[in-house]
């Protein structure tokens, strides 16, 4: 590492990037539970809204240990989710805007605290806002004999307690995430859960605050849950790979902040790893949006590209199968100049995807050129393609034959239709499609239906 990155020391890079990764864990689990009940920005609020709780915490203890911070932040947590269930079941305001105003309300009141006690407690609003996670790694206690970062203690407490608490209730969380009145009517207590997880999120933002920053909490809630669920559509999974992501984002971040600043001529102490990660992790997220296995923009426009070949390659096969029973019969020597074929199906519209899905056909052994000077555009059917052949135009006849008789399709349409139709695969409707083949050896047009191998 200290070769790839000049400025990396262990002692130090290292501690950050485990901090902020001991922080995208904690917000992981419960971020994904949030996205799941698609109350993301409920993360959002709370992490804002528990600003005066720790400003409360501060004022009673007069100090930055972690214990008061966390009760205070828990309880302002519990009271931001409680005064929005309030104003949306006794006013009747919707849950967007009444999150809205419980959260800037708090926020706000939050800020006010904290620059009253600024003077007396060492406690920066700046600090609480954007983080301060270059300087975590200065800020040590002793644990067992080995100086440790102070945050790292509790965020691993809070990681561990975290973990604990969702297995311990994860039947309930997950059926009341999904579908909460069936969790009521089966003695569940979907409110209760959603109270769990207001503090589990609570408790995740106060022993973050010091060390990355509210802004920061709030991207880790959402972004590496949001990247995860177009990875998976499993819940288990979805946290566990949300997790992973947000490691990857606290060491991409970091080393962003080292590495990019070079590169645009600014100094390593113009960007920090806070503002670095946040960025970081919204681009895995865009990452995720294009290449999902599920969902991906890029692997879909790749399949549809494959998909593409795959019906001008059928095509091509049909049009060779047709024009070898036009001659003499199958087995013939009948083939085709691919410039003549330009309207033998949807599939063969564009020369160059007819002649790509030649080319794929020829290594697939299914055509070979012919003639006494063979020439890549002159190709004939092959055994292999024929038997491919045989097997789609049965389909398409059948396809005929069905369409005449269960929807009624004048015989002049019959065949268009079954050009679009020859191409599905679906295993159980070609089961079902089969069946046809039982009315009657001849389509519509009293061709034969050819006889799959």
């Amino acid at each position: 590492m200290t070769m790839l990155v000049p400025e990396w020391q262990w002692g130090y890079d290292g501690w950050i990037v485990a901090i902020t990764a001991l922080v995208a864990m904690t917000c992981a689990i419960p971020g994904a539970f949030l996205l799941v009940r698609r109350q993301s920005m409920l993360g959002d609020a709370v992490s804002h809204a528990v600003l005066p709780g720790i400003a409360i915490g501060f004022l009673v203890s007069g100090t930055r240990d972690g214990g008061w911070m966390l009760a205070g932040a828990i309880v302002a947590g519990l009271v931001t989710a409680m005064l929005t269930q309030v104003l949306r079941r006794v006013g009747g305001v919707d849950r967007g805007a009444a999150l809205g105003v419980v959260f800037t309300t708090l926020f706000a009141l939050g800020l006010v605290l904290i620059v009253q006690v600024a003077d007396s407690v060492d406690l920066d609003p700046s600090c609480v806002l954007y983080g301060q996670v270059e300087l975590a790694p200065l800020d040590v206690i002793d644990v067992g004999g080995f100086p440790v970062p102070r945050a790292v203690p509790w965020l691993l407490g809070v990681l561990v307690v975290t973990v604990f608490i969702v297995q311990v209730i994860w039947k309930e969380l997950l059926v009341a995430s999904f579908d909460p009145a069936t969790a009521a009517a089966q003695g569940g207590r979907p409110n209760l859960m959603q109270q769990i997880l207001m503090v589990l999120v609570a408790a995740g933002c106060v022993v973050a605050f010091e060390a990355v920053g509210s802004i920061l909490v709030v991207s880790l809630l959402v972004a590496p849950a949001a990247a995860a669920r177009l990875v998976t559509n499993r819940l288990r999974p979805m946290m566990l790979v949300a997790m992973l992501i947000g490691v990857l984002a606290a060491v991409g971040g970091h080393l962003s902040a080292l590495l990019v600043p070079g590169g645009l001529g600014l100094e390593t102490k113009d960007v920090s790893t806070s503002g670095a990660t946040a960025v970081f992790a919204t681009f895995l997220v865009v990452v995720a949006v294009l290449v999902s296995p599920q969902q991906g923009l890029l692997v879909a426009m790749f399949r549809r590209l494959a998909l593409r070949f795959r019906i001008a390659e059928e095509d091509l096969l049909g049009v060779l199968y047709r024009r070898e029973v036009e001659s003499r019969g199958l087995g013939s020597t009948a083939g085709a100049q691919l410039s003549e074929l330009g309207a033998g199906g949807p599939g063969l519209a564009f020369h160059g995807i007819m002649r790509f899905a030649a080319i794929r056909l020829r290594w697939a052994g299914s055509v070979t050129p012919f003639g006494l000077i063979p020439h890549p555009d002159q190709i004939k059917l092959t055994k292999a393609g024929r038997a491919r052949a045989t097997v789609l135009i049965r389909r398409h006849r059948l396809w005929e034959l069905y369409l005449a008789g269960a929807a009624a399709i004048p015989l002049d349409h019959l065949h268009a239709t079954a050009m679009d139709l020859e191409h599905l695969a679906n295993p159980e409707l070609l089961e079902s499609l089969e069946a046809e083949a039982a009315k009657s050896a001849r389509d519509p047009q009293g061709r034969d239906i050819p006889r799959s191998s």
